[in-house]
């Protein structure tokens, strides 16, 4: 098999073996509801979180939230944590479980 096929079918399997994760995580989300969450993400999590997830300055790395813990991530957002401000006030719940979906399906898959 040619180097250039293995790849493409190396790179195929494993954006199945993530879908099917997020399957069994009872997780899947329109490609709308992801783009919005990340657009909510660039404007109000970005700053800290860094963007797209990418190289966080103090805030906790949310490329490795667990996909299993849907509750902490909203209870996180809407009530604060540590030092990240509570979003509850500013963020409808729409909004909140589009960040959801980003944060799980986003850029790190």
């Amino acid at each position: 098999m040619p180097r250039l096929t293995r790849g493409i079918f190396l790179a195929a399997a494993l954006l199945c073996a993530a879908a099917a994760e997020a399957q069994t995580q009872g997780q899947s989300f329109p490609p709308q509801q992801i783009a919005a969450g990340a657009d909510i993400f660039a404007r109000n999590c970005s700053p800290c979180h860094g963007p797209r997830m990418q190289d966080p300055e103090s805030a906790f790395d949310l490329r490795k939230f667990p996909p299993g813990e849907h509750e902490r991530f909203v209870r996180s957002v809407t009530n604060g944590k540590n030092q990240m401000p509570p979003w509850g006030d500013l963020l409808k719940p729409d909004e909140i479980e589009a960040l959801w979906a980003y944060v799980t399906m986003g850029e790190k898959k």
